[in-house]
């Protein structure tokens, strides 16, 4: 087939929003009980809902908790820990009430919380006890809301027993395979637990108290990351005490290293509940590491400290869970999405229990993304991910470069992965080119890119994105002169920041972005109420540096059209805050459209907000750079165009 000549944008592609946005069930959160395999389901066909999955021994996959719950935990607003399970018996969250709840598999839950103003995360069961150990986070009183580890009856209805308690935050309750020990990790205002945390152990009481509590490692300048206990009951760890979270043991009142490398075996605890590395054995650990912006997996030997890395087509891999003489994971490649796969660690052979997305597109429509270095400021080089345009039935015009869509990822402290997105696929397959920027404070390259954005948080991501895609205009990959920018959250903030304080980007969309730092700070719940500290400076100390960095203070500085979008319950990025720039970017009369979506919080999560969403970005874009879709798109109100 002789492909068609279209200019670039213009492509008519097979991947459309509703594929993006539907045909993708998010998998989380994989547990193993006995033959059992359990996981968690997020459905953007049922408004983002997220339903636990078992896959019994037979093989038969099936609904566990019923169409009236939704299991996700508020606490820290960004969840994760949702579920714990044992002997068949599950205790989870439900987001409506944020009770928790107790299923035995076949029957119905039932509530083991009061309906009150509480939220409960990241447990773990003690089935001799019949306690479940877990984090609370107090929200009755009337000033910050409360963090401790607490035991909650398995028999009754009750609030829960504080069991540790005293600092701002708490994670990880992990029982001692004896159930004589309880280890947590704990961390104060106002580090965030990837710039530093402690390890602490107790002794567990009969009726489920801690005594003797302990510290075994850990800082303000050291991170902490996934205690578990080995099943002769030696406590594991990941610390960056090196500058790469690497694997230790306490053993014998000391920590013993097991495999220093530089290379994270740990990631930033945005989400409770992550697992990056397991036990098959007390002798063998099987984790997942991330080097040169891949992961990997791989077996370690407790006694020799020998790695053995795993050949595997996958580039992503999380939710590490040994079960026997298998392995149960996540993984994605560039070409398969997010998958549920049992590896056989001795034959090294592996099955897809579960895939995110049953129907696939052709590869002649997908672009494989192309990592690469670029330099940045201060010398240094800066990471990403380069996606060129592809499509098997069309071709530009000769001499024509493609626009360049630059992604900004939120977090700031977090990454983007080469595994398998439509939603960037829903951009190259048009014709669009794709720079997906991990800017310096993005995890996976060390703890001293991580704190390249401490006290440069607007500058030192901006610089990063500017200069990556200088850099692929430079090499004549990309069309200068059509230069977009996006992100959401904190990657929102990047974009305002690269339109409003710089000149190189010809458009930008943000999604849920800060655009008013100050008005973040006093307005924000308390997970993330002192990041800023770090990122920014102490404030009100430093409200200098705050409005100084504000894009909403320099709309003069505007010089672009834009287009926002907003969930109207957010309650990490208020909607005060786009409704205040898009004020400003209509009063400068620039090119300017606003879309608001009730019911959606800091990120969308609904089916039909995920398509109009895409469109809507799409219908701007074409505006702006002049091209003509290939399909219908509903129309957006662009005001001043």
């Amino acid at each position: 087939m002789v492909a068609s000549v279209s200019p670039y944008g213009s492509w008519k592609s097979p991947i459309g929003a509703q594929v993006v946005a539907a045909g993708e069930v998010g998998l989380e959160q994989i547990r193993v009980d006995g033959d059992d395999i359990y996981w968690i389901e997020r459905r953007a066909q049922e408004g983002g809902r997220k339903v636990i999955v078992r896959r019994s021994a037979g093989g038969e996959i099936a609904d566990v908790t019923p169409v009236s719950f939704n299991v996700r935990t508020r606490v820290h607003e960004y969840g994760g820990g949702d579920y714990a399970v044992a002997d068949r018996t599950l205790v989870f969250a439900n987001f409506a009430d944020q009770r928790l709840y107790c299923q035995k598999l076949g029957s119905q839950p039932t509530a083991l919380t009061p309906a009150m103003d509480s939220r409960y995360a990241d447990g773990q069961m003690d089935r001799r006890r019949n306690l479940f150990f877990c984090v609370r986070e107090d929200h009755t009183g009337a000033s910050e809301a409360v963090n401790t580890l607490v035991k909650v009856d398995l028999n009754g209805t009750d609030a829960g027993k504080i069991i540790v308690s005293g600092n701002d935050f708490y994670s990880s309750p992990r029982l001692s395979p004896d159930g004589s020990r309880l280890a947590w990790l704990t961390w104060n205002h106002p580090n965030m637990p990837w710039d530093g945390t402690e390890l602490w152990t107790g002794q567990l009481n009969e009726d489920g108290s801690v005594t003797d509590k302990t510290k075994l490692a850990g800082a303000i300048d050291e991170s902490i990351f996934e205690p578990e206990w080995s099943p002769d009951g030696i406590l594991y760890f990941a610390s960056d005490r090196t500058g790469w979270w690497n694997l230790y043991r306490w053993r014998q009142s000391r920590i013993e290293a097991l495999c220093t490398m530089d290379a994270e075996f740990g990631q930033p605890q945005w989400v409770f509940g992550t697992s990056i590395y397991g036990f098959t054995s007390e002798r063998q650990i099987v984790c997942t590491y991330t080097k040169a912006d891949r992961d990997y997996l791989a077996t370690l030997d407790t006694t020799t400290r020998a790695l053995d890395t795993i050949e595997l087509p996958f580039t992503t891999i999380s939710q590490i869970q040994p079960a026997g003489d298998r392995v149960i994971f996540i993984a994605a490649s560039p070409t398969e999405s997010a998958v549920i796969v049992s590896l056989n660690l001795a034959a090294k052979k592996f099955a897809v229990l579960r895939r995110s997305r049953e129907t696939s597109v052709d590869a002649g429509f997908l672009s494989e993304p192309r990592a690469i270095e670029f330099p940045t400021e201060g010398s240094l080089i800066a990471h990403a991910n380069f996606y060129p345009p592809r499509n098997r039935d069309y071709t530009a015009p000769p001499h024509e470069k493609p626009p360049l869509l630059v992604m900004s990822h939120g977090g700031p402290t977090s990454s983007s992965s080469a595994s398998l997105k439509y939603s960037i696929q829903y951009w190259t397959s048009r014709g669009i080119a794709v720079l997906d920027v991990n800017y310096g404070g993005s995890s996976g390259h060390g703890r001293a890119y991580r704190e390249r954005l401490n006290g440069q948080w607007g500058i030192v991501d901006v610089d990063d994105c500017i200069n990556g895609a200088r850099y692929l205009v430079e090499r004549g990959e990309v069309d200068g002169d059509r230069l977009a920018i996006r992100g959401g959250s904190a990657g929102g903030y990047t974009t305002l920041c690269a339109l409003t304080f710089r000149h190189t980007f010809k458009a930008g969309a943000s999604h849920y972005g800060i655009s008013d730092l100050e008005a973040l700070a006093k307005d924000t719940h308390k997970f993330e109420s002192r990041y800023l500290d770090r990122l920014i400076g102490p404030y009100p100390e430093r409200r200098d540096l705050y409005v100084e960095r504000s894009p909403i203070h320099f709309t003069d500085r505007l010089n672009c059209p834009m287009i926002i979008f907003q969930g109207l319950e957010d309650k990490v990025v208020p909607p005060n805050q786009a409704e205040k720039m898009v004020e400003a970017v209509r009063a400068k009369k620039l090119p300017v459209a606003y879309l608001t979506f009730e019911g959606e919080q800091h990120g969308f999560r609904k089916a039909e907000n995920i398509c109009r969403v895409l469109e809507a970005e799409l219908y701007f874009y074409c505006k702006v750079f002049g091209f003509e879709l290939a399909d219908f798109v509903e129309p957006v109100q662009i005001t001043n165009l």
